[in-house]
């Protein structure tokens, strides 16, 4: 049900409305500041135990390449079988990849192998838990008005746990160890949990219809999502952005050491500041009445990512530095961010995990080859200099998405009059 809140509510927090949408709120807080604070410690474990730029992109690439094999399989079911259980058993499975983690540091027995083998474990979980999740999203908004700002306020969501996260992180792992960060991630996990066993859900929709076989399911989705030009142009900028750009945070913990002379400290706070540019574009995001003109926003957010990314790769400073990563934050989030959005609001609703499961393919699915090319050219050329070159197809990017917008505006138009969203 839509509970009534007080009318002096903000327009910034109106998905709240909804009992089931707060409880997903508290939960996934708790439980992404300890997603957070084990990817930090992760990062800076393996750099202190190796000292390798290129090991940390194999690690980024281990956790990430599983969201490309499997999300599509993943969208099948999320369009099949209940959201709700399903989400219930990722996120069991990924505390018991943080638990065992961190009896291996604490043993002392850790090794960049067992590293990158649970990364691989926890890779194959989120390539599941990530597009039910998004299409679960919208099971519990019931007021599709306010569809747009529950996606931007579970952006929000993100970025707030990625401000606290990398900051408790930094210092957690110069005072005690990378161990405690692992251990807290796993107990955070018990709180998503909670939140799901208490919502109460009416019937799903898309539960109980006839189902063909997987694969016929998965060409039906690739034929729709292909097929129509908006989904394919937004996935196409998304993936570019995640392939060419997103893969400035493996990089982070050598300018930390390398560039800016810092320890773990200097590195959290590098993280911070990207989160903090997110959270702040999320916001602007959560604020917003409608979703017209968001093309034009997520032009403007490539070419902000973009000049971020070339900034901090320029910089020796660690002020510049930190307002360079606010730039590249505020930008990135808001073009996926921005992206989700669009989709959310114009895809069937038969079809939803299929395309989420697709744009989680983008996002996510195509970091892998970023991070382990990063990695890879950063040994070559430099680790500026292949931040560098990441701007610049960034900005290709935003330039090739921006010559787009009209044939978009002109298919998208008919669906935003049926919805009401702009009147004839």
């Amino acid at each position: 049900m839509v509970e009534s809140v007080p009318k002096k509510s903000s327009q910034f927090l109106r998905a709240l409305r909804s009992r089931n949408y707060r409880l997903f709120m508290a939960g996934q807080s708790v439980s992404l500041v300890g997603t957070w604070m084990q990817q930090v410690a992760m990062s800076w474990l393996v750099y202190r135990l190796t000292n390798s730029a290129f090991l940390l992109g194999v690690v980024g690439f281990a956790s990430q390449i599983p969201t490309f094999v499997f999300s599509p399989v993943a969208g099948v079911l999320a369009d099949r079988w209940n959201r709700r259980y399903l989400l219930m058993m990722t996120q069991a499975l990924a505390m018991l990849q943080a638990v065992i983690l961190a009896a291996a540091v604490f043993s002392g027995i850790i090794q960049v192998w067992h590293i990158v083998a649970l990364s691989l474990v926890l890779g194959v979980v989120n390539a599941f838990d990530v597009p039910i999740r998004q299409s679960f999203v919208v099971e519990i908004i019931e007021d599709r008005a306010d569809l747009g700002n529950a996606i931007a306020l579970n952006s929000s969501m993100v970025q707030g746990a990625r401000l606290i996260g990398p900051s408790v992180a930094g210092l957690l792992v110069a005072t005690a160890g990378e161990g405690i960060c692992f251990v807290m991630n796993a107990v955070s996990y018990l709180a998503v949990l909670l939140a799901l066993a208490a919502m109460k859900l009416a019937p799903s929709p898309h539960l109980g219809k006839e189902r063909r076989r997987v694969l016929h399911e998965l060409k039906e989705g690739l034929d729709y999502a292909f097929g129509f030009t908006p989904i394919r142009t937004i996935l196409l900028l998304v993936s570019l952005i995640s392939l060419t750009g997103m893969p400035y945070t493996v990089l982070v913990p050598v300018f930390a050491k390398e560039v800016l002379k810092g320890g773990a400290h200097t590195f959290g706070f590098l993280m911070t500041a990207a989160g903090l540019g997110a959270l702040i574009g999320t916001m602007t995001l959560a604020s917003r009445k409608s979703v017209l003109g968001l093309g034009r926003s997520i032009v403007l957010a490539t070419v902000t990512m973009a000049l971020g990314i070339a900034g901090f790769a320029l910089s020796t400073n660690l002020a510049v530095s930190l307002a360079a990563l606010v730039a590249t934050g505020f930008g990135a989030v808001r073009v996926v961010a921005g992206s989700n959005t669009i989709l959310q609001t114009i895809i069937e609703e038969d079809k939803r995990g299929r395309v989420m499961s697709f744009f989680t393919m983008a996002f996510l699915g195509m970091a892998p080859f970023g991070s382990f090319g990063a990695g890879t050219m950063a040994g070559i050329i430099g680790p500026s200099e292949t931040l560098l070159v990441g701007a610049v197809c960034c900005l290709g990017a935003g330039l090739l998405f921006a010559r787009q917008l009209p044939a978009m505006r002109a298919v998208v138009r008919p669906i935003y009059v049926n919805m009401g969203i702009i009147k004839e």
